[in-house]
């Protein structure tokens, strides 16, 4: 059993930059796959970024591509997703999730509460 919490969604401008963290508690985290989700008002939860356990595979999105960064530090039990050019496109509730490595909801067992990143143009 993994608990998910998610921090560092805000208000920022269009070309800034954010910081996501996702903490951990529970067994098993050093050992599964997370990644990061994000839903907009009126849309699906989509795929942004994901890393496999050991951090030696990272997949992204297309529309995040080049401008975020996944990592993970399993020894804080921690995942991390930098955002940088931010866009008013990126404005969505940012969820984490562990589970199986993928691009698919539904390969993914656990999951935070989310987290609001709103961005103004």
């Amino acid at each position: 059993q993994v608990q998910l919490v998610e921090s560092g969604g805000g208000l920022v401008q269009a070309g800034g930059s954010l910081r996501l963290s996702c903490a951990a508690s529970g067994r098993g985290f050093s050992s599964t796959a997370t990644a990061w989700f994000r839903q907009a008002p009126g849309k699906e939860r989509e795929f942004v970024a994901a890393i496999s356990w050991g951090a030696r595979r990272t997949r992204y999105a297309d529309s995040v591509q080049g401008r975020f960064t996944i990592s993970r530090d399993n020894a804080k039990n921690t995942m991390y997703l930098q955002m940088n050019n931010l866009k008013p496109d990126d404005t969505a509730v940012y969820f984490c999730a562990a589970g199986k490595y993928s691009v698919f909801v539904y390969d993914y067992d656990y999951w935070g509460q989310g987290t609001q990143v709103t961005v103004s143009s």
